[in-house]
């Protein structure tokens, strides 16, 4: 039985890296792919071949669709081809609707002018096949991501799309938006659409991949089919990163001490714009050498309580007590928060963690530029020594630290955003979903620098949408919901079926 797609021998090399080296890879009509490996593997690059971002002749190898070769010039051809990519980052436009953004580049015409209302009706159309059940003429803004991820969706099968690539669709989603995906991309495999799904999430990827591929270094590993039985975590484990891991959350012998370092009293918080309560009497503390790990689903205010606490830089209108050290604190502006000893490690580290364009060196000192500086003139030699000693505590893998952060992988990009927080010397470290985002191996490496922290007596915060990461990595668990804590584990006492209790009872 001929592929519907065949890519033979793909190489694509960049300035001093070869990102494929003579990959091969094939999908079956009707079938859903998965595509698996390490950030820096070539997952996304590979696509980015398929889906004509890189064009031919920039690459050496073959492309076959149903056994014919293709020469893909642009993204245009691959979608005239019946292919179509969704990335991590949507590709929508906020303050246009929701029917706008799934004809746009692809207007309804009647004459010179475009037909509205027909768009409008086929719109709607689309929106029901995705099972989205929203206003066409509401704006994308107004919008929840889970809903967003649909409408690009929507967007992507108008076009009698053959063959939809997704790229780590559910990063950015909460449980229950990333089961209803799943499903949805169940219910258009019925309908005769192909998938590939690029994904970190290793138990999504079994739960729905037919046949699963492994790519690492740049080469195609193995191709696994799950039907055969021939699909588990530890087999894709240990393909993707080379070796066994036995346990992705690496064991923590110390216990906490007694001493709380951090505690906050009656929280609360105002969104101007919104106008509304985004937080309500929130009570918490962190003891020293302990993480204290925050589940909640998206929008439940996770997220608000973390930068409320950080300065406050979103200007919300807050009240109520912090302690640090048993002492009473008000943090107007993130440095003040920086200077007591409270860091605060962003869940979007390309917006708003790292500065992409700067090298890996400017990025780690970055938040502490005093450290390095001498009568208000940087040290260049300390800033060297500084970045130098992080990129090898943390593993962090670049040729160089004058590397652009924007050129390395996912994880590598997490450990320098660490780094940068690391350098100011916390006692109290918040992590915003740490490991979004990145590999297992990346994910085991960052679980590994949490307990040594801890282990040396920091206290850390962490803000997960990933239940087995919370129950995996805390010592106890807070669930918040609708703005308020609203229960309270020792993680002995905490299963994924309590918590998704709790953060649904509001």
């Amino acid at each position: 039985m001929v592929p519907l797609l065949e890519m033979r021998n793909i190489t694509k090399t960049f300035p001093g890296v070869k990102a494929l080296d003579k990959v091969s890879f094939s999908v079956h009509e009707g079938e859903i792919h998965g595509l698996v490996g390490e950030n820096g593997a070539g997952k996304s690059t590979l696509m980015k071949v398929l889906s004509g971002v890189y064009p031919h002749g920039t690459y050496t190898g073959d492309i076959l669709l149903r056994g014919e070769l293709q020469a893909f010039r642009g993204i245009n051809d691959s979608e005239r081809a019946g292919i179509a990519i969704i990335y991590q980052e949507l590709a929508l436009v906020p303050e246009m609707t929701v029917y706008e953004n799934i004809f746009l580049g692809h207007e309804i015409h009647r004459g010179l002018a475009i037909d509205w209302n027909e768009t409008i009706k086929r719109a709607d159309e689309m929106l029901r096949r995705v099972g989205l059940d929203v206003n066409p003429e509401s704006k994308v803004k107004d919008l929840g991501v889970g809903k967003q991820q649909l409408v690009e969706i929507a967007k992507a099968l108008h076009r009698d799309v053959k063959i939809l690539i997704m790229d780590e669709p559910t990063a950015a989603l909460n449980e229950e938006d990333s089961a209803n995906l799943l499903n949805l991309l169940r219910e258009q495999r019925n309908h005769g659409v192909t998938c590939i799904l690029i994904s970190h999430k290793l138990r999504e990827v079994i739960e729905i991949a037919d046949t699963v591929t492994v790519l690492r270094d740049g080469k195609t590993i193995c191709t696994l089919d799950s039907k055969a039985g021939e699909v588990s975590e530890p087999v894709l484990i240990k393909h993707m990163v080379g070796r066994e891991i036995s346990n992705i959350y690496p064991p923590r012998e110390h216990h906490p001490a007694d001493e709380v370092v951090f505690e906050v009293r009656n929280w609360n918080a105002y969104h101007p714009q919104l106008e509304r309560d985004i937080l309500k009497d929130v009570h918490f503390n962190v003891r020293k050498g302990e993480i204290v790990g925050f589940a909640g689903l998206m929008g439940s205010g996770r997220t608000e309580l973390a930068l409320s606490l950080f300065g406050n830089p979103e200007g919300y209108h807050v009240s109520g007590e912090v302690f640090l050290h048993g002492k009473q604190m008000h943090f107007r502006h993130p440095k003040e928060a920086i200077k007591a000893g409270v860091a605060y490690m962003t869940e979007d580290r390309k917006g708003n963690g790292l500065i992409l364009i700067q090298d890996v060196k400017q990025n780690i000192t970055l938040a502490n530029l005093r450290e390095i500086s001498r009568r208000g003139v940087m040290d260049n030699n300390a800033e060297i020594q500084v970045a130098t000693e992080y990129k090898d505590s943390l593993n962090i893998r670049t040729p160089s630290i004058e590397q652009q952060v924007g050129n390395l992988s996912g994880g590598n990009q997490q450990k320098v955003c660490l780094g940068k927080w690391l350098f100011v010397k916390p006692d109290v470290l918040i992590l915003d979903e740490p490991t979004r985002g990145i590999d297992v191996g990346a994910k085991y490496e960052i679980y590994t620098i949490m307990n040594r922290l801890v282990e040396e007596g920091m206290s850390i915060i962490m803000i997960s949408s990933e239940l087995p990461e919370i129950l995996g990595m805390s010592d106890r668990v807070y669930i918040v919901s609708g703005g308020k804590i609203v229960g309270e584990l020792p993680v002995e006492e905490a299963t994924q079926e309590i918590i998704m209790d709790l953060a649904t009872d509001y």
